[in-house]
C-alpha cells in the first residue's frame, strides 16, 4: 500500500489520477488526517495538504503527522509529491520535508525528479524544462509566490538542505532499471542522500519506477508516481464513479493568474456569463462574495456562470503593492470559499475550480474531507466524486493544466 503526501490540493488530484491510470484504487484525504479519518481499503491513499508556500517548520510538522498516520493504516511506501515545476524558493520546504520523511522512514538515499512528460515537464542534465524552455526562462519566472529563477534541480534542492545531492544522468537512465539501480547503490555507498534523476519521457519514468519499487520513500511529481504504479500494479480495478451527467448544475471558479488559466478564462468569458471578483471594490471577503452571488442569481439563466479573480501580471502586481501579497491572497481566496458555499446552497452540484490555492480554499470552505478519484477531464485533472457533506462533482485544476477550452468543456458551457 502506498501513502502519498502532496503539497497542494490540485497536486494531490494530479498524483492520485496518475496512480489510478495503472488500475490502482485511490482515495484522497483533504487536510491532515486525524483519529477520526477512516482508513479505507485502497491501494493508494493521498493526503492533500496546503503546505507549498507555508514556513518550512509548519510544512514539516504537517507532513510528518500525515506520514505517521499513513504508516499507521498500513502504507509501506511513502511518496512525497511536489509540483512538476518544483515550485519553491531557497527558503522553501521541499528539502526540509524530504529530510524529515527520510529520517522517519530510515531512507538512506531518496530519489528526486519533478519530471512529468504528460504535462511537458522533463529533466535533462539535472535541469528542469517546461516544454522546450528552461524552467527559469518559462512563465514560472514570474510566479507571484514562487518565482523560479534557476533550472538546476540539484541547486534548487541543495539550497534547502545540507544533505548532499547528486545527478543520475539520462545516459544511465536510458540503459534501464538495472543500470539505474546500480547507480543508486553507488550513490548510497558514497553517502549521497538525494539522487536527482534525469527523465525525458514516460519510458524513463517506468524504468526508474522499477528501480525504486521497494524504496520506503520516493519523491517526485505525478510522472514518477505513474511509473512507480506501473511497477506495482495489480489486477484490482479502479473504483467505479457516477456518470458526470448525473450532476446537473455547473459553475466555475478561477483564482489562478497563470498564463494558461488567463487563456481559459478569456475563452470562457467570450461566450458565457463571467464576473470579475475585484478586490478594489471591497476589502471584506464576505462582501465580495455576496456581490458575486447576487450577480450569479441573475446570470445563471443566461448560461453556465464563471466567477474569477484571474488577472494580468501587471494588474496583479499593482494589487499586491496596494494590499500586500499575503493580504491580497487571503482576501481573494477567502471570498472564493464563501462563493463556493453559496453556490452549493443554490443547488450547484458540479464545480470547476482553477488554481491550486483556490482549490484548497474552496475544498476547505465546503468541508470536504475525502473523495473518490474519477475520470480525467484533462491530463492530471480528474473529477472528484464527493458524497459528504453534500453530493458533488468537483474538478480541481492546477493553474497551468488543461487546454484553452477546459473550463468550457468541463462545465458544458457555450463553446467559444
Amino acid at each position: 500500500m502506498i501513502g502519498a503526501i502532496a503539497d497542494d490540493f490540485t497536486g494531490a488530484t494530479d498524483v492520485a489520477v496518475a496512480f489510478r491510470r495503472q488500475g490502482l484504487r485511490v482515495r484522497i484525504v483533504f487536510g491532515c488526517p486525524d483519529d477520526n479519518t477512516p482508513a479505507g481499503a485502497d491501494d493508494v491513499t493521498v493526503v492533500a495538504l496546503k503546505s507549498r508556500t507555508i514556513p518550512a517548520a509548519d510544512a514539516v510538522e504537517q507532513s510528518v503527522r500525515s506520514a505517521t498516520w499513513l504508516r499507521s493504516i498500513g502504507c509501506e511506501q511513502l511518496y512525497l509529491k511536489y509540483c512538476s515545476t518544483f515550485d519553491s524558493t531557497p527558503a522553501g520546504n521541499i528539502g526540509p520535508v524530504a529530510d524529515a520523511l527520510a529520517d522517519l522512514t530510515g531512507s538512506a538515499l531518496t530519489v528526486v525528479t519533478p519530471s512529468s512528460p504528460v504535462h511537458g515537464r522533463t529533466v535533462y542534465g539535472g535541469h528542469l524544462f517546461v516544454g522546450t524552455d528552461l524552467l527559469s526562462e518559462s512563465s514560472m519566472l514570474h510566479h507571484p509566490l514562487t518565482p523560479m529563477t534557476d533550472s538546476s534541480v540539484v541547486r534548487l534542492l541543495s539550497a534547502q538542505t545540507d544533505r548532499e545531492a547528486a545527478l543520475i544522468p539520462e545516459a544511465t537512465v536510458a540503459n534501464g532499471t538495472d543500470a539505474i539501480a546500480a547507480a543508486l547503490r553507488e550513490l548510497r555507498d558514497r553517502g549521497i542522500r538525494y539522487a536527482v534523476v534525469d527523465a525525458i519521457d514516460a519510458h524513463d519514468l517506468e524504468q526508474l519506477g522499477g528501480a525504486v519499487a521497494r524504496d520506503v520513500l520516493v519523491t517526485g511529481a505525478a510522472g514518477l508516481a505513474e511509473g512507480l504504479a506501473a511497477a506495482q500494479a495489480t489486477a484490482s480495478a479502479a473504483a467505479p464513479t457516477p456518470p458526470l451527467d448525473s450532476y446537473a448544475t455547473a459553475a466555475a471558479l478561477a483564482g489562478s493568474c497563470s498564463a494558461r488559466t488567463r487563456e481559459q478564462v478569456a475563452r470562457f468569458a467570450a461566450h458565457n456569463p463571467a464576473h470579475f471578483l475585484d478586490p478594489a471594490s471591497s476589502d471584506d471577503p464576505r462582501r465580495l462574495a455576496d456581490a458575486a452571488l447576487d450577480w450569479f442569481d441573475a446570470a445563471r439563466r443566461d448560461g453556465v456562470p464563471l466567477i474569477y479573480s484571474t488577472t494580468e501580471p501587471e494588474k496583479l502586481r499593482a494589487a499586491q503593492e496596494r494590499f500586500g501579497v499575503d493580504r491580497l491572497a487571503h482576501l481573494v481566496e477567502t471570498a472564493l470559499g464563501y462563493v463556493a458555499i453559496g453556490l452549493i446552497e443554490r443547488g450547484v452540484d458540479r464545480i470547476v475550480v482553477a488554481g491550486g490555492e483556490t482549490s484548497g480554499s474552496v475544498t476547505s470552505a465546503l468541508g470536504v474531507r475525502t473523495a473518490t478519484i474519477g475520470e480525467e477531464q484533462a491530463p492530471g485533472v480528474p473529477w472528484l466524486h464527493i458524497d459528504s457533506p453534500k453530493r458533488l462533482a468537483l474538478l480541481l485544476k492546477s493553474g497551468n493544466f488543461g487546454d484553452e477550452d477546459l473550463l468550457i468543456t468541463a462545465t458544458g458551457a457555450q463553446p467559444a
